[in-house]
């Protein structure tokens, strides 16, 4: 059997940095919930964050991500921006007024979310964002600035 192709440059799971951010034996590791409705993306983010000591879990729509939001309250949201039925921008401002503290970071790919980006910016929403693909040590380092910003108290 060959290896899928796929659209996006790839990362051996052997080159994803292996320090980890937060101690993978705290019982209180930072929860994070990945939303991407290509299954491959977000599980392999979600695999990413849970090697580098987060606990991450992953959902593949907005109802979906809501629901498990629910369950297990998130510190950071990481959606992507186009999802079948409520888009990432919708989930990030209902997810923000549920939790006021959980940190978001939106990602695409598609040059057509700019607008949807630029709308919610206008309405007073100001979240991070990484253009896909995004590439491990950039995903960590930007969880890491969110987490550490709120751990301190310090509003962003």
């Amino acid at each position: 059997m060959s290896p899928r192709k796929t659209s996006f440059p790839t990362v051996p799971i052997h080159d994803v940095p292996a320090d980890a951010v937060a101690d993978k034996t705290e019982p209180n590791r930072p929860m994070i919930l990945v939303v991407d409705d290509e299954y491959l993306i977000a599980d392999s983010l979600t695999e990413i964050l849970k090697r580098s000591g987060y606990a991450a879990v992953s959902a593949y729509d907005g109802e979906a991500a809501l629901e498990t939001a629910l369950v297990m309250p998130p510190e950071m949201l990481i959606s992507d921006v186009v999802l079948p039925g409520m888009n990432g921008i919708e989930l990030a401002i209902t997810v923000r007024r549920i939790f006021p503290d959980c940190k978001v970071i939106l990602s695409s790919g598609q040059s057509s979310t700019a607008r949807l980006l630029t709308a919610s910016e206008s309405a007073g929403h100001q979240f991070q964002f990484l253009h896909k693909p995004v590439h491990p040590k950039e995903l960590l380092a930007k969880v890491g600035e969110g987490l550490q910003v709120r751990n301190l108290g310090v509003s962003s």
